[in-house]
Order: structure tokens, then sequence, then C-alpha cells
């Protein structure tokens, strides 16, 4: 069997093994959400999977074997897209959980990895909207656990790309960076997709004018019902027009190594992490 950070790709002993050294168990959390007619729709989960096994497997060279990290299987649903940030959930293919299901789910999962043994846990998130719900499921679970006289479990939650420093972004956006919440589909997630699942990107599908008018200029407020015409008819809400494998791999390298920063900082008191 090949050696792999990801835990459904272990048997149960090497998983058991790797507990027992305290190794880090990271658990994404995507979506199955529309990203234009360019990109798959499992942008959100993929890439956040492989950003945790990025992450992972960095672990053990960037802290000389003071942690180790198994990635869980993701969580591939997320909350409901918002048209600020994802396009909106009434987009054909955005298929969504409710915030009560992502916080049971959280809270159930975290749990189960602490009954294992698990102490140390990131949560890394791949879905703007999702931060809340596992924010408050990670709580509900910590609260259980010491309920049941476990009180040594610490989690951390982060979303990969406020990991990408300043100097990043002026560098691979020239022309102004319009924020991460107008990033859906755009440079960074087309760029990353293109590095790590290229098949599932087709970028001679960026036609106009469907793609015309982008970033998206919407409201400084929400509104429900859901108005169609806020989103702009791709889907996306930033041009992905800029994109490149390049691109994808310097995101991929200043993310994976400001997260291992913050990680050894917070479970091995370890590292000199700043602030990105």
């Amino acid at each position: 069997m090949k050696p792999t950070v990801y835990m459904e790709e272990m048997d149960a002993f090497t998983y058991r093994e790797k507990l027992g050294r305290d190794a880090v168990v990271f658990i994404p959390v995507g979506a199955l959400e529309q990203h234009g007619s360019h990109m798959a729709m499992c942008v959100d989960a993929a890439l956040t999977k492989a950003m945790a096994g990025a992450t992972a497997e960095a672990l053990v060279s960037e802290t000389d074997g003071a942690l180790e990290g198994i990635v869980a299987a993701p969580i591939t649903y997320g909350y409901r897209s918002q048209q600020r940030s994802g396009g909106g959930f009434h987009l054909t293919g955005t298929t969504s959980l409710s915030g009560s299901t992502l916080i049971a789910l959280a809270k159930d999962i975290v749990y189960g990895l602490i009954e294992h043994g698990a102490r140390k846990i990131v949560f890394m998130n791949g879905h703007y909207e999702n931060y809340q719900f596992i924010f408050e499921g990670a709580e509900l679970a910590l609260e259980k656990a010491r309920a049941n006289g476990v009180g040594d479990v610490k989690i951390q939650l982060l979303s990969y790309w406020d990991f990408v420093d300043e100097g990043t972004i002026e560098a691979l956006y020239p022309e102004g960076f319009t924020g991460w919440d107008l990033e859906h589909a755009g440079v960074m997630e087309t760029s990353l997709m293109l590095l790590f699942y290229p098949d599932l990107v087709d970028m001679d599908r960026i036609e106009h004018p469907l793609y015309d008018g982008l970033p998206a200029a919407l409201p400084n407020y929400d509104i429900l019902p859901i108005v169609p015409g806020y989103t702009p008819p791709s889907g996306c809400l930033s041009s992905p027009e800029a994109s490149s494998r390049e691109k994808g791999a310097i995101l991929r390298n200043v993310a994976v190594k400001n997260m291992v920063a913050a990680i050894a900082c917070e479970f091995s008191g370890e590292g000199d992490y700043h602030e990105i």
C-alpha cells in the first residue's frame, strides 16, 4: 500500500499508529457549487483537499519531524452560496446544506476523531460561506469532549486564501485585487485548478459576452428572495482570464508555507508565525 497523508487511503492500523504519534488531523470543508462554464462544480472541495494534502506533506519536513499530518475525508457540501461571494444558491448545480446540518456534520466528525485519539485538529475551509458554521460545530464538539473528561484537544480553523501575503497578491493581480469574496471562479481558484486538476478546467469556455462585465458590481447588502439579475450571467464574480498553472504553483507554495508556520506555532510552539 502506498504511503499517503489521506485518511481514506490508509489502512486502519496505519491510521491508528499516526494518531498514536499525535498527528495533526486536517478536515477539508468545501462545497458543491457552480464555477462558471470553464470549471467543474467540485472546485471548493477538490482544492481544499489538495491544499490540505500539500500542507500535511510539508509539515514533516518544515518542522523536522516534530509534526505530521493526516487529511480526513472532506465535507464536500457547504452552506448556501451567497450572491456576493459565490454567485448565489439559486444557480443550477449549486447544492447546499442548511447551517444546522453543517454544524452537526462538523460536530460529529470532530468528536469521532477525538474518540479515536486525535488531539490536534485543523479545519481547512474552501468555501467562503462555511466558516461560522464549522466554528460552531467545532466548539460544540469541544464542549462534548470536555463533558466526557477529554480536555486536551485543540482545534485550529483557517481558510487557505487568508495565507496568501500582500506581496504575492500584488504580483499576481497587477491590475488590482478585488478581494477574496469576489474571487469566486476567478484567478485564484482557476489557477489552482490548473495546477491540481487541469482536466477539470477548460479555458476555451471563457466565452464572451458571458464573461463580460467582471468583476461583478453587487450591492453592499443581501436581499431575499434572491434577485437573479444581480449575479453575472457566467456565475463568476471576477474574471479568470489571467489564470495560469504557474500562478497556481505560486499560490500553493505561499499559502502552504504560511499555513505550516501557523500550525507549527499553535501545535508545537515552534516557528515564528506573523499574521499575513
